[in-house]
């Protein structure tokens, strides 16, 4: 049988196509800046360097752990009823009376939430009103709105937020009471960049327009280091006008913490410095906080809770320069209309 191969004079070499060369994932063909602009991402997420957190929150641990935000004088009575547990839907009654500071007050507020949507209301006994949305539409960004609505002209309020957090960096642009028609209202523009695992470094700039024909740019310079466990965080912000803040927090153990403030105005026609020194102690079913400044000021807080749906909260503060004291009782009490079994699979407690 004969052979249908070929004589070698006439067989073909085989041509192979050259390599294709390797081109960095970072390259883009399409402009030199959008190529330079991916390297430059690419070396950021090298060097993996943590969130720093937002603007908004650089004193958050400072402010939780002191009582500026707790403190209160008189009688006070919170009642809050947990109608559903997923989404969140809650409503409560808020009663406060005797106050040297404030008149006797009703107020009742509602919360609904999910894992994308936050939305607050609440009335009191002389029809203002106050409302806040939030709306996480994306992993890395939030759009945020809240209003007050009052009787006085002067304390009506809307603003407008929009959050973005990336990886090493976040971002905030805030405006409150805008006018599309001349531009009026004040303009509020933040960034936090992390330097390094520990350290980040943001500037925040406040732009106010009462008026069409006046206007004022502030900008303010923020620092924010933290150690490597997040045991401790150290702040600043200095301002041009002279106006210099710097925290320090430190958790001592899971159940004590510890927090310093420092406030330094420095102007022409004023010099003035206070120091604030907290503590916050955590037991197995009460939480405790103490507090004292350079203005004479000493205050205290415990908050007592019996069982899961009752705590008992008490207040002091003693003024020793001006020879005055404050003291507040009040209680919180929480019911639901879940079963037992439907509060066990949200992770809560049984009702009372």
């Amino acid at each position: 049988m004969a052979s249908t191969s070929l004589p070698e004079k006439d067989a073909q070499p085989i041509l192979q196509a050259p390599p294709t060369p390797v081109v960095p994932s970072y390259f883009n063909p399409v402009s030199p800046f959008f190529n330079a602009y991916d390297r430059f991402a690419a070396w950021r997420e090298d060097l993996g360097l943590p969130h720093p957190g937002s603007v908004e929150n650089l004193q958050k641990e400072v402010k939780a752990t002191h009582l500026s935000n707790y403190i209160f004088d008189g009688a006070r009575a919170d009642l809050t009823k947990s109608l559903s547990g997923n989404p969140l839907f809650q409503v409560t009654h808020s009663f406060a009376l005797g106050s040297q500071t404030a008149p006797p007050s009703y107020n009742f507020g509602a919360v609904f939430a999910n894992q994308k949507v936050f939305l607050q209301g609440s009335v009191d006994h002389e029809g203002s009103i106050s409302a806040r949305f939030n709306n996480g539409w994306s992993a890395n960004n939030v759009f945020k709105a809240q209003a007050q609505l009052s009787h006085q002209p002067d304390q009506n309020m809307i603003q407008l937020e929009h959050d973005y957090h990336g990886q090493d960096f976040s971002a905030n642009l805030k405006a409150v009471n805008p006018s599309p028609i001349n531009l009026t209202g004040i303009y509020i523009a933040s960034y936090l960049q992390s330097v390094s695992k520990n350290l980040a470094f943001g500037v925040e700039g406040l732009y106010q327009r009462p008026t069409p024909q006046t206007s004022e740019l502030a900008l303010s310079y923020l620092a924010k280091l933290t150690s490597t466990d997040k045991n401790w965080i150290a702040t600043a912000q200095i301002q041009p006008s002279g106006i210099l803040q710097a925290t320090y927090w430190q958790r001592l153990s899971e159940k004590v913490e510890v927090a310093a403030d420092l406030q330094v105005l420095s102007a022409p026609t004023r010099r003035d410095a206070i120091a604030t020194l907290g503590a916050k102690y955590d037991f197995r079913a009460a939480t405790f906080r103490a507090q004292v400044d350079s203005t004479g000021k000493v205050s205290a807080l415990l908050e007592q809770r019996f069982v899961p749906a009752f705590a008992f909260l008490v207040s002091g503060e003693i003024d020793h320069f001006k020879n005055s004291a404050k003291v507040g009782v009040g209680v919180m009490i929480e019911s639901a209309t879940m079963t037992p079994e439907e509060m066990a699979q949200m992770g809560m407690g049984p009702p009372p």
